[in-house]
């Protein structure tokens, strides 16, 4: 069982606002959510876009945010230097590979391909029995909602066949990722809120 205080929750998201108010203002409802539960935030740590808002978000909540962001990346993505812990790393394996090792649950809040990839490789890993953290998917006013259709296809095509599913937590209401990670931690079996759908696929 895990403890939302000794958590830490990786999030994955764009370094871009998106063409949607509703983007932002999520990232910004899952920053203040981590911090009023004492749970840390894990991220790209960019200061751009959904990332610089979730961070800034957590951090003035009073929350602790580590950044992981490749040393390339660190003008272009504009590092945030107000985080509690800033790590650049040499590359983008690295990063993904400390990112993983220091969260404890994975969330995709909108985002681009870098944000679709570092996803798809969590689902992976799960898919793969490498690790069982949870994965929650933020399907803000239906933004994941072609990549959802698009699993349905590779069911129905039998790519994802019996035995190796894919499972994971879709959140339809930012104020529900938070419970979502906790619920899923506790692994306390409870029925989750209307804006949470157990993904198996």
């Amino acid at each position: 069982m895990k403890n939302a205080d000794a958590g830490a929750v990786c999030v994955y998201c764009g370094s871009g606002p998106g063409t949607n108010p509703a983007y932002v203002n999520a990232a910004k409802t899952l920053g203040a959510g981590l911090a009023g539960a004492g749970i840390e935030l894990v991220y790209g740590g960019g200061g751009m876009g959904l990332m610089g808002e979730v961070a800034r978000a957590t951090i003035a909540g009073g929350g602790n945010v580590t950044g992981i962001i490749p040393d390339f990346l660190s003008e272009r993505e504009q590092m945030l230097l107000e985080v509690q812990e800033l790590i650049v790393t040499g590359d983008m394996h690295e990063r993904k590979r400390l990112m993983f090792e220091r969260s404890d649950a994975f969330v995709a809040l909108p985002g681009g391909i870098g944000t679709l990839e570092e996803l798809v490789e969590q689902l992976t890993w799960s898919q793969l029995g490498q690790h069982r953290k949870p994965i929650v998917l933020a399907n803000i006013n239906g933004f994941w909602d072609p990549f959802l259709e698009l699993l349905r296809h590779m069911r129905s095509q039998q790519f994802i066949r019996d035995g190796i599913d894919v499972s994971f937590t879709v959140v339809s209401n930012a104020d529900a990722i938070v419970p979502a990670v906790i619920a899923a931690w506790a692994a306390t079996g409870d029925v989750p809120p209307d804006e949470v759908t157990l993904a198996k696929f």
